[in-house]
């Protein structure tokens, strides 16, 4: 029965979007079992077995409050889960323990053939590359604006004068702090004049900005496609949330196909997607986030994306 096998969630102590899709799955009566890599030890235990037993990997995940049977789970949400710092270990101490939770418990974990995986956090890894993304949704016939990944200042400066407006993006988001201050990278507007020798020390990430009239989120759960078409004066909205309008988009179905080909090329079975519609009409690829923020946009617009994802993860593996 679908009520004797629990989800498993993976993610931080505090995380809005987790609390929505388990609210739904408790609608259900779906038994979850949430957990943080990061409270391994008292607060979690993994136990597996292999090789001495008929099934492939045998064993279970303990909470102070829940337990799950590694071979009966139904689904993975493996959302943003922490893994373990150990700051009160020695350096090089703390640097072995976390390892091994990783490849310990993280790969007990992916040893799971049977679960749906929302989505497989190796799979997440694997379609994070944006060179990759870029490439991909040229081949499914996404329109994608001239880009350029390099660290050849010349030909960084070409690239630039060769096109009306040229925008720098990072390659990949991570932390970073000046003068004690976290900052972001965000999408900013380049020009010839500003590439520097300095380029060489990485590649960067320039590309022809798109005359837009609108930004679009658009999430897929399974099957189910959300558009949200985003309007405001900034080049990127992440800037200000205040200054966003909403309203619901619907996607060209050559756009549609497109996205849900794309999540399938890469194994995946959800995906937050950055596009842009210009004032033509026409819908120009952006980005994939593989694992992406979506539970504000469904305060915002009443988009049953929380109970798409449960219906997705009780469905698990259809048994």
């Amino acid at each position: 029965m679908t009520q004797e096998k629990p989800v498993l969630v993976a993610t931080e102590a505090d995380d809005l979007t987790a609390d929505m899709v388990i609210t739904e799955l408790n609608r259900r009566s779906v038994p979850v079992v949430r957990f943080n890599p990061a409270d391994i030890g008292a607060g979690l235990t993994v136990s597996a077995r292999f090789g001495t037993c008929p099934a492939p990997v045998v064993g279970q995940v303990r909470t102070p409050s829940r337990t799950a049977d590694l071979t009966r789970v139904r689904a993975v949400y493996w959302r943003r889960p922490e893994w373990p710092a150990f700051s009160h270990l020695e350096p090089d101490n703390a640097r072995f323990a976390a390892a091994q939770v990783r490849y310990g418990l993280g790969g007990s974990l992916y040893a799971l053939d049977g679960p749906l995986w929302v989505n497989h956090p190796l799979r997440i890894a694997a379609a994070d590359y944006k060179p990759a993304q870029l490439a991909l949704a040229q081949r499914l016939g996404l329109a994608v604006p001239p880009t350029l990944v390099t660290n050849d200042p010349d030909e960084a400066r070409e690239f630039i004068s060769a096109h009306d407006e040229v925008l720098y993006k990072t390659l990949r988001w991570t932390p970073y702090v000046r003068s004690g201050v976290p900052v972001t990278g965000w999408t900013e507007p380049v020009t010839a004049a500003e590439i520097d020798d300095s380029v060489r020390v990485a590649p960067h990430l320039f590309q022809a900005r798109v005359d837009k009239a609108a930004d679009l989120r658009v999430l897929v759960v399974g099957r189910h496609t959300f558009a949200i078409r985003i309007e405001s004066d900034l080049l990127d909205w992440r800037k200000d949330y205040s200054a966003l309008t909403y309203a619901v988009d619907h996607l060209p179905d050559r756009v549609n196909s497109a996205l849900l080909a794309y999540l399938e090329r890469l194994g995946l079975v959800s995906g937050s997607f950055d596009l842009v519609v210009d004032r033509t009409g026409d819908y120009w690829w952006l980005e994939l986030n593989p694992n992406g923020q979506w539970a504000w946009l469904e305060t915002e617009t009443g988009l049953p994306m929380s109970a798409a994802f449960a219906d997705l993860l009780t469905q698990g593996d259809g048994s």
